[in-house]
């Protein structure tokens, strides 16, 4: 999957390197949640009862890559600091594909104008409120107050990959990025 290839190895050139049999569990989860990222462990869970085709465990690996990524390369208080668990949350909604128009699609929910920034927005709440007791609006302000730095912190795709074509591209990139910088 480009999206995982890529950060996979923007975690690795951060110095965070990722093994598949250390970082990642595969375990029976409560509710409906398709996975985790546990910072204590810096172990991405995933759910096998709640997952059950391929292209929703792909998305399910990024979104979760994403916080291990924020985790590496920031120093993301999870448990004190609702606006930094926000945040990650707002990068996972907008850079794993968790709001591309076909996903909309198949869950009902049809907009155009701003209507990836709206799915971002309601997923990074949904997401706060499933692994944190706070309230709804607590959530909300959170979103709210880091929701534009944020959705516009595109690392290390350098854009939002609405494709596996994107991906693709973006990984791309990454790859070829110290060779263009080298030659500034």
């Amino acid at each position: 999957d480009p999206y995982a290839q890529l950060l996979l190895e923007a975690m690795k050139q951060s110095g965070c390197t990722v093994f598949n049999d250390r970082h990642f569990s595969c375990e029976n989860c409560d509710g409906c949640v398709s996975g985790g990222f546990d910072s204590a462990t810096s172990q991405i869970v995933l759910c096998q009862n709640n997952i059950r085709q391929q292209s929703h465990m792909n998305r399910v690996v990024t979104h979760e890559l994403i916080h291990a990524f924020d985790h590496c390369r920031a120093h993301v208080d999870w448990f004190k600091n609702v606006k930094h668990l926000a945040c990650s949350e707002i990068r996972a909604a907008n850079l794993s594909g968790d709001c591309t128009l076909m996903n909309e699609i198949a869950r009902f929910k049809f907009g155009l104008k701003g209507h990836h920034q709206t799915c971002v927005r309601d997923r990074a709440i949904r997401s706060i409120l499933a692994v944190r007791k706070v309230s709804k609006e607590t959530a909300e302000k959170a979103v709210d107050e880091v929701f534009d730095a944020c959705f516009n912190d595109l690392e290390p795709f350098g854009r939002i990959p609405h494709s596996k074509t994107d991906a693709k591209r973006a990984y791309r990139d990454f790859q070829n990025r110290d060779r263009y910088n080298a030659n500034l």
